[in-house]
């Protein structure tokens, strides 16, 4: 696709109106933004006026147009678009509905007319509501047109054209610089979008409404390239009740949707994903304001008890940390604020130093050199139309002005969205002090600023790993086939022996008891469900029972080694996202697996710290830290291990459907692990032997 062209589309200087009615209300918005070009009008009926001009085709035009709306009946479009074409235009929103989102033959029917017709030229849409330029002062918007002309600004790129204008109207002084609706993504796709305009120097962040991503690998290619230029990306995903595209056959795929897989990708790529738009605006401003956080250190302070004992509250759902203030700092707090106020985090700062000037100034100074990521000043202000506001803005003033050159970043949080005012918005975002409106939003945007910053330093982004056709009419290995296949790229397995029933016994001598004996069948997924599984087997006697027993179940049964010392057992899956490819995902194992829900997943590049910091998030960690007394388990053998797991996927990435070690049992530090079941499914037609 021609940048060029693309550059014509977002910043055109000739415009051609295409329709009726609707073209009326763009036609008014360019004239509000105050669009400097020229703008003609095509319709086939209209009568010229003394005002306007209309032309009845687009070869009519007077010169070949940079943009164009259309907003003419669907059946018309891909004709109007071959014409812009021919004349060479930049490209054009289509406004138009009645395409692939009507799911109809005729809808798609007319949406591969409108690509061929289109050839190479770019669009929005169909179905979407159209674009506004608030830099370059240029509306294809049929619409109110609400915002300024920031000198710099976030791109706001979103799949609903309602969200998109709601989101111009948000009154939380969002500096707004692209607003792009999408509609089908027929031609111009999110991942264009963000590739294109990393290369504007006045765009600061991204923020997204997404419903689906059209192509993964070049969303994640646009991504990774809007972080190299350091532009984070915030966004909000419907979709994440919807159901798993397919039924599983292992407990990793029963655990793990594909909003899970996309969860893991923002996390991975360093992504702000929110879950309201209250949150977007708000994370967005973060981001536009000085990018993502250095770390989750978080100082909250302000003159209320109240809402200082509501913030820790709120925060119980994120990851920032609010640690107490170093001795020698909260020594100077205390001369600075006296001995009745207690110098803890969240600080209750009391109103003492209200009036006063320099004590409010050496506080100010003294938070935003105490070491924290992000201070967070917390006041909420009288409206300026109604009230006198001077006696608020005097302590606001004092923070602005020590938050100049400091080491920490400055917000000033509204417990309540209403409760800061325009003009101090706006005083504080050109100061460089992020103005946070809503407790529980803002801390939720300093959350997800800090989970940005911390990916960005972690480094790399994922690479997807996936097949080159989908995996289908895939068959399951035996498991002790599947366990061979494991060991043979470093996966540790049980000593097993796979024969007939009655040989069971002799086979469970041979390996030294206890054991474990197993029905062995390609058929049995869970075996532990249908009482395919006899555990602590002690003796002959007691081996050939359980023999006789798991005889009605499989022909053959699998004789292994127990493991007797296990301090926790871990789920470790690999599954095949339709999207994104290969998908690690960790979790508690066992036959509570789905029960616990304890699980991450993770994208590759696999690396041993990636792994490490996975199982961090687990519930199950604690095990592995030694629990009331317990001993710590191997962690260094049990990332082996998943990387182990990891090479085998990779090696067969063109025939692996799902992969299941669940259990891998992990053993006391220094003692290892043992994957006791394994569960492999790959392509009947491409199995390697």
């Amino acid at each position: 696709m021609s940048l060029g062209r693309l550059a014509r589309l977002l910043a055109p200087r000739t415009i051609a109106l295409i329709g009726g009615a609707w073209t009326d209300a763009v036609a008014a918005a360019g004239r509000k933004i105050g669009f400097q070009g020229e703008t003609w009008r095509i319709h086939p009926s209209r009568d010229s006026d003394g005002t306007t001009r209309y032309y009845r085709s687009v070869d009519e035009l007077p010169g070949v147009p940079d943009a164009a709306f259309v907003a003419a009946p669907a059946a018309e479009v891909p004709s109007i678009a071959a014409a812009l074409a021919r004349r060479g235009a930049g490209g054009f929103v289509c406004f138009a509905s009645g395409f692939d989102e009507t799911r109809t033959p005729r809808g798609r029917e007319l949406a591969a007319a409108l690509a061929a017709g289109a050839g190479t030229l770019p669009f929005t849409g169909p179905n979407c509501y159209g674009l506004i330029n608030f830099f370059d002062r240029v509306a294809l918007w049929p619409d109110q047109v609400v915002g300024g002309r920031p000198e710099r600004g976030v791109a706001l790129l979103c799949q609903s054209g309602t969200i998109s204008l709601t989101l111009t109207f948000n009154g939380r002084s969002l500096p707004i610089g692209y607003l792009i609706s999408l509609g089908n993504q027929d031609r111009l796709a999110v991942e264009d979008l963000i590739e294109a305009l990393c290369d504007d120097p006045r765009v600061s962040a991204f923020g997204l409404y997404l419903e689906g991503v059209k192509d993964v690998g070049r969303f994640a290619a646009a991504i990774a390239k809007a972080r190299a230029h350091g532009k984070p990306v915030a966004l909000v995903k419907a979709g994440r009740t919807a159901a798993a595209a397919q039924v599983a056959a292992t407990h990793t795929g029963a655990l793990t949707g594909s909003d899970a897989v996309f969860d893991a990708f923002c996390r991975d790529a360093g992504i702000a994903r929110c879950e309201t738009l209250s949150a977007l605006c708000e994370t967005l401003k973060v981001l536009h304001a000085g990018g993502p956080l250095a770390g989750p250190k978080t100082l909250v302070f302000g003159p209320s008890g109240g809402d200082m004992a509501m913030i820790t509250d709120l925060a119980r759902h994120t990851a920032l940390e609010f640690p107490p203030f170093a001795a020698p700092v909260a020594a100077r707090l205390a001369t600075i604020l006296g001995e009745r106020v207690t110098i803890a985090n969240p600080c209750d700062v009391h109103t003492y130093t209200w009036f006063d000037r320099e004590r409010l100034r050496a506080t100010f100074d003294t938070v935003l050199h105490a070491g924290f990521d992000v201070a967070a000043y917390m006041l909420d202000c009288p409206p300026d139309d109604c009230a006198d506001v001077s006696s608020f803005m005097m302590p606001i003033e004092q923070f602005i002005e020590a938050s100049r050159g400091a080491p920490t970043r400055a917000a000033l949080v509204a417990a309540l969205p209403e409760t800061l005012f325009k003009r101090l918005r706006e005083r504080l975002l050109a100061a460089g002090v992020v103005p946070l409106q809503g407790q529980r939003e803002a801390l939720e945007a300093l959350d997800q600023a800090a989970q940005v910053g911390a990916a960005w330093r972690a480094g790399g982004a994922p690479a997807l790993v996936r097949p080159t056709r989908p995996v289908a009419d895939a068959v399951t290995l035996a498991e002790n086939a599947g366990k061979a296949a494991l060991a043979a790229f470093g996966l540790p397995v049980p000593l097993a022996r796979a024969v007939p029933p009655a040989e069971a016994a002799r086979a469970a001598e041979a390996l030294g008891f206890p054991v474990v004996i197993k029905a062995l069948s390609a058929a049995l997924a869970h075996k532990s469900e249908v009482g395919g599984v006899v555990l602590n087997v002690r003796s002959a006697a007691e081996a050939a029972a359980a023999a006789q027993r798991l005889a009605s179940l499989a022909d053959r049964v699998l004789v292994e080694q127990m493991v007797a010392d296990g301090v926790a057992e871990v789920l470790v899956g690999i599954v095949v996202d339709a999207q994104f490819g290969q998908v690690l995902v960790l979790g508690s194992g066992g036959v509570m697996t789905e029960y616990l829900d304890d699980t991450t997943s993770l994208l590759p590049p696999f690396t041993a710290e990636a792994v490490r910091r996975a199982l961090g998030r687990l519930r199950v960690a604690r095990l592995l830290a030694g629990f009331r007394g317990k001993p710590a388990g191997d962690v260094p053998a049990l990332v082996d291990a998943v990387l182990a797991v990891t090479r085998y996927a990779h090696a067969h990435v063109e025939e692996l459907a799902e992969l299941d070690v669940n259990p891998l049992i992990v053993r006391p530090l220094g003692q290892g692990v043992v994957a006791v079941d394994v569960l492999i499914r790959l392509a009947r037609e491409r199995q390697h032997d």
